[in-house]
């Protein structure tokens, strides 16, 4: 990935894809990658910031959150 491949909003760049769920072990967003603290902070970083961010990004590779299954899943626990 490049920095050409991440979106701008409103002049901001952001690797958001809006998929926004914090992968519990990791406690990294499963859509963006980024930890709590960097999505926090993300507007008042420098440019240079977010662009280190964004290449680190890449390297952190792919989440997949758990779903608990809703209903089923509680009915199989015994909930």
């Amino acid at each position: 990935m490049s920095r050409e491949d991440f979106p701008r909003r409103n002049g901001i760049s952001s690797p958001c894809v809006d998929i926004c769920v914090i992968h519990p072990e990791a406690r990294l967003c499963t859509g963006c990658l980024r930890s709590i603290d960097e999505i926090a902070g993300w507007g008042r970083m420098s440019e240079e910031e977010r662009q280190a961010i964004m290449a680190d990004l890449p390297a952190r590779g792919p989440l997949k959150a758990s779903r608990k299954g809703g209903r089923r899943g509680r009915m199989a626990r015994g909930q």
